[in-house]
């Protein structure tokens, strides 16, 4: 495993992090699924345990995952052990009536934070972010007040923002143009490239990046045909219609000859790619059993300058029609 510097912090993270949102397990918003089906505990306690043992040093979570059992399973094997970083994140709670609620109020910022170090067993959170905070949210100011108590405090070491899917930018200029924070976590891969202009802004101005969905729900495991479905309570029920499903895999037919002949396997070349990009701090899969541990940390290769322009050439020529119609999904 190798290890890249979090931004301008001292945390030092694996290239491979460690997604804990599918370890939540089956939870429900009201009739709305917010977790990827059911899971075993005990094979995601196993999963946990290999991850660290291949190196994975960072562990990305949620007190909405599960709401609130993905931060238990992490707690219960790490506690807290000071060669684990553990990032989690605040902001999405359920109303009485289980309907998702999104709250950046100071209040419950400071109060999530306690409920988050009781469930995860640590002293300090490592870093802590705003779950998918918008710009209206940010320039209220409670939840900026909130991070930089809790910093102060010594709750949180460091902070940061998990932004938009489809337009990370104008959360991210905000905290850049205000010196705030410390990282973003964003979405990227080879069928979601919008915030690649970010990167270097990013770098320049000392904030460290988490890619998240390097897999886009499992489309870029190529283990997926279109007839694949998903049970209720998997929220890739609503998100990967047949539409959807049907055209990711019919332009993906582009991709899969450069893994082809790079003698690697799909999931490898989705992760090699968004490593190809040395502004990236770390990338998290989810993980949810031993043997996606390995899958995911397994034949990591340096990309040519030739082989990641062709992915990016690909992603401007026809891979971003993917992006516009899972965005016009919801």
């Amino acid at each position: 495993m190798n290890y890249r510097k979090f931004g301008n912090t001292d945390l030092k993270v694996s290239e491979v992090g460690f997604g804990a949102w599918g370890i939540g397990g089956p939870a429900m918003a009201g009739d709305i699924p917010i977790g990827w089906g059911e899971v075993n505990d005990d094979e995601s306690i196993k999963a946990l345990k290999k991850s660290f043992d291949l190196g994975i040093n960072f562990f990305d979570t949620a007190d909405f995952y599960g709401l609130g059992h993905s931060e238990d399973l992490i707690g219960n094997v790490f506690g807290n052990r000071k060669d684990v970083i553990i990032a989690t994140k605040v902001g999405h709670r359920l109303n009485t009536d289980n309907s998702i609620a999104l709250d950046y109020s100071k209040n419950h910022i400071l109060n999530a934070c306690e409920a988050s170090l009781k469930r995860l067993k640590r002293d300090s959170i490592d870093y802590y972010q705003l779950h998918s905070a918008k710009l209206t949210h940010i320039e209220n100011g409670e939840c900026i007040e909130a991070m930089q108590q809790l910093e102060k405090e010594g709750k949180i070491r460091y902070w940061g923002i998990s932004l938009n899917t489809f337009n990370p930018f104008p959360e991210a200029d905000f905290f850049i143009k205000n010196e705030i924070g410390n990282g973003f976590q964003l979405v990227f891969n080879v069928i979601n490239q919008r915030a690649i202009d970010l990167f270097e802004k990013s770098k320049q101005n000392g904030y460290g990046i988490i890619a998240r969905m390097p897999l886009q729900f499992g489309l870029l495991t190529g283990k997926f045909t279109k007839e694949t479905t998903f049970p209720p309570n998997d929220h890739r029920h609503f998100r990967l219609t047949e539409e959807i499903l049907s055209k990711s895999l019919d332009m993906l037919e582009e991709v899969w000859p450069l893994a082809e002949k790079m003698n690697i396997s799909k999931t490898s070349l989705s992760m090699s790619y968004i490593l190809a990009f040395d502004e990236i701090s770390t990338v998290i899969p989810g993980i949810k059993t031993e043997s996606q541990a390995i899958q995911n940390t397994k034949d990591i290769i340096k990309l040519s300058a030739e082989e990641k322009d062709r992915l990016i050439n690909l992603y401007n020529d026809k891979l971003y029609q993917i992006v516009n119609l899972m965005e016009r999904q919801g």
